[in-house]
C-alpha cells in the first residue's frame, strides 16, 4: 500500500521546521560531532495510531528578491507533485503578507488538499486571530503552537482523516535490494549498467516503484538482486542553490526500501561535505553502507588506494564499519569487487549471536576496562542479549541507564565488533534498567 506524502510549505520564519520536528517526534539534526554531518532533514516518516505518512519539509518561500521567482515556482511544484496533502503554515501573530498570498495562489491551482496551519497561537487571545486566515480561501484552518506542542493532535487527526490504515504485511521477498546514493555526476547509473553487463548477470528490467527511481532486477551467481538508482536534481546556477536538497528526497525513498546502500564518491573530485549529508540519511535509517569510490581510472597513481582510504576514514569517522571499494564504471575495472561486499554487508546485518557467547565477551570487556563512575555510582551490566537484526540490536540490562557514558558505549560496541563480523552494518546498543 502506498504511503501518502504530506508537504509543509510557507514563507520563512513561520515555524515550519519546528512543526516538522514535533510531528516526526524528534529533533533530526545530529548524527555525529563531525563538521558536515549535521544537516537539516527535509524528509521523515510519521506513524500516528494506525496510520503512516511521509512528511516533507521545504525551504521558506520569499519574493522579496525577484531573482528567486523561479525558485519559488520550482519549490512549489516539487511540493505539489510529491504531496497528497499540503500543510500551508502561516504566522499567527503577524498579518498576512505578499508571500502568503503568492503561495496561496500557487496552491489553489494544485487541486491538492490544503490545510492552513496557523502557528504560534499559544494563548486564548491569539486564537481570536484564527478567523483572519480564512481570508486565504481554504476550508480547513487549524490553530497550533509548534513550540509548545499545542493543537498538534488535532492537526494529526485532520491529516489522516481521509487516509487508509496501514496494515503491515510481511511480503516474502528473497531479493537483496540495494540503492546507489550520492551527488549528481558521481556515476551511479554507470555503475548499475556496469554491474548488470557482467557475464554472470541475467537482466530483467522492472517498473520503478517511485517516480524518478529506476529499479533493475537481475540475477548474479544464482541469487536475485534489485538495484535502485535515483535521478537527482542537478545543481545549475542560483535558481537551484536552495532546492538541491530535494535530490535527497528521492534518495531517501530509495534508502527506505533498500537492504544495502552504496554511497558513491567521485574519485576525481574527492570528498565534499554534501557526501556526508547524503550518508547521514542512510545512517539514520540504520542501513548497511558500502563506500564505492568511482572513477578510479582518473587517479594518476593507481597504487594510491592506501592514502585515499586514510582520507575516507578521516572524513567519514562515523562510518568506520563501512567497507571501501575502488572501481571504474567506465572501464569496468574492479567492478567485480562490489557484489561480494553487498553479500557480506547483507549477511552481517542479519547475523545473530548466541547469548552465552555475547555475555562472555561483554564480561571479559568489563573485566578488562571497568565502566567509569558517575556521582559515586558505577554502571553494572547484569545480562546482554541480541534483540534485533537489520540492523543488529543488543540490549544491556543494567542497574541504571543513566550511568552509561557515550565513550564506554563505544568501547562495548568495539568489543562486539572485534569478536563478531559486523563489517558493513551499523549495530545499536540499548540499555534498560533490569528492575523496570
Amino acid at each position: 500500500m502506498k504511503v501518502p506524502n504530506v508537504a509543509i510549505v510557507g514563507r520563512p520564519n513561520v515555524g515550519k521546521s519546528t512543526i516538522f520536528n514535533k510531528l516526526i517526534g524528534k529533533k533530526v539534526s545530529i548524527i555525529e560531532d563531525t563538521p558536515g554531518v549535521t544537516r537539516d532533514r527535509i524528509y521523515g516518516t510519521v506513524s500516528y495510531n494506525k496510520y503512516k505518512f511521509h512528511l516533507i519539509d521545504t525551504g521558506g518561500i520569499d519574493v522579496s528578491d525577484e531573482d528567486f521567482n523561479n525558485e519559488i515556482i520550482i519549490q512549489a511544484r516539487i511540493a505539489i507533485e510529491e504531496a497528497d496533502t499540503i500543510l500551508f503554515v502561516v504566522d499567527g501573530i503577524e498579518e498576512l503578507n505578499q508571500n502568503d498570498f503568492l503561495i496561496r495562489d500557487i496552491l489553489m491551482k494544485s487541486g491538492k488538499r490544503i490545510i492552513v496551519v496557523v502557528n504560534k497561537l499559544d494563548n486564548a487571545k491569539r486564537e481570536d486571530n484564527l478567523y483572519n486566515y480564512y481570508e486565504l480561501g481554504f476550508e480547513e484552518v487549524l490553530p497550533v503552537s509548534g513550540e509548545h506542542s499545542l493543537g498538534l493532535s488535532d492537526l494529526l487527526d485532520s491529516i489522516v482523516k481521509n487516509m487508509n490504515e496501514i496494515i503491515e504485511e510481511k511480503e516474502e521477498d528473497d531479493r537483496i535490494k540495494f540503492c546507489l546514493i550520492g551527488r549528481p555526476n558521481v556515476g551511479k547509473s554507470s555503475l548499475v549498467n556496469a554491474l548488470i553487463n557482467e557475464e554472470k548477470v541475467i537482466v530483467s528490467p522492472i517498473a520503478g516503484t517511485t517516480r524518478d527511481a529506476i529499479d533493475t532486477e537481475f540475477t548474479y551467481n544464482k541469487k536475485k538482486y534489485v538495484a535502485i538508482d535515483t535521478a537527482g536534481i542537478r545543481k545549475s546556477g542560483k535558481i537551484f542553490e536552495k532546492i538541491e536538497k530535494y535530490s535527497v528526497l528521492r534518495s531517501m525513498k530509495a534508502i527506505e526500501r533498500s537492504d544495502i546502500c552504496l554511497l558513491v564518491i567521485n574519485a576525481e573530485e574527492g570528498i565534499i561535505e554534501h557526501d556526508k549529508h547524503i550518508a547521514s540519511y542512510a545512517i539514520e535509517e540504520g542501513k548497511p553502507i558500502i563506500i564505492v569510490v568511482n572513477k578510479w581510472d582518473t587517479v594518476n597513481d593507481k597504487n594510491d588506494i592506501s592514502s585515499f582510504s586514510k582520507l575516507v576514514r578521516a572524513e567519514f569517522k562515523f562510518l568506520s564499519y563501512a567497507s571501501i571499494t575502488y572501481v571504474s564504471a567506465l572501464t569496468k575495472k574492479r567492478i567485480f569487487t562490489i557484489m561480494p561486499e553487498i553479500d557480506k554487508a547483507y549477511t552481517n546485518s542479519h547475523r545473530k549471536i548466541k547469548t552465552n557467547l555475547l555475555n562472555d565477551i561483554i564480561r571479559d570487556a568489563v573485566l578488562l576496562k571497568a565502566p567509569p563512575s558517575y556521582k559515586g555510582k558505577r554502571l553494572k551490566i547484569s545480562f546482554v542479549e541480541q534483540t534485533g537484526i537489520n540492523p543488529p540490536q543488543f540490549t544491556f540490562f543494567v542497574n541504571s541507564d543513566k550511568l552509561i557514558h557515550f565513550s564506554y558505549e563505544r568501547y562495548l560496541e568495539n568489543k562486539i565488533r572485534e569478536n563478531f563480523d559486523f563489517e558493513g552494518t551499523p549495530i545499536t546498543l540499548e540499555f534498560k534498567n533490569k528492575n523496570n
